[in-house]
């Protein structure tokens, strides 16, 4: 019996690299460049990401009501610049150049601010079957720049990663002894 634990766990060492490197996503580059993450750290200033962070703290269970209020002061205490620093070179593994460019330049228009107000400000919205919220001609033709479209695909699959990465902020600021 143990014979067969040991074998098929061997087997399973044995396969997980194969497995592994067709399930995870290849990183972009080996290493980003400062004007990389320069890019991403402004695409998470106007994306807000900030807001995001709070968002994964609120969902997150801590141990105690006392760490839950340490890391909310921090938090409190952290300025947005500093998120987009602390987060922006691990992201810059997930998220290009250019779409960090091409939905920075998005974010700005107002179209992106209102996107990025209701993300972050709206309650539920109730809408019927076969309504569609009124868009102007300049957001459809926004919508369907091919610039925009290939970047903000990506920016969508980047999405796992950003919480992801948010969280492990979060551990860290809960770690902090400050």
């Amino acid at each position: 019996m143990k014979f067969t634990h040991a074998v098929l766990g061997l087997s399973i060492l044995v396969a997980a690299p194969a497995f592994s490197a067709t399930a995870a996503p290849a990183p972009k580059a080996a290493a980003a460049s400062t004007a990389h993450i320069q890019a991403v750290q402004n695409l998470l200033g106007v994306m807000h990401v900030e807001y995001e962070l709070r968002a994964v703290a609120a969902r997150t269970r801590f141990p105690t009501e006392a760490q839950r209020k340490a890391v909310n002061a921090k938090l409190d205490k952290m300025p947005p610049a500093e998120v987009h620093r602390r987060l922006a070179p691990s992201l810059a593994r997930v998220i290009s150049l250019d779409t960090a460019t091409e939905m920075t330049r998005f974010y700005g228009t107002p179209y992106g601010k209102k996107i990025i107000h209701q993300k972050y400000n709206s309650g539920p919205q109730i809408m019927m079957p076969g309504m569609s919220g009124a868009v102007s001609p300049e957001e459809k033709k926004e919508r369907k720049r091919a610039a925009y479209v290939q970047a903000s695909q990506e920016l969508a699959a980047a999405e796992p990663a950003i919480q992801h990465e948010a969280f492990k902020l979060l551990q860290a600021l809960n770690n902090e002894k400050h």
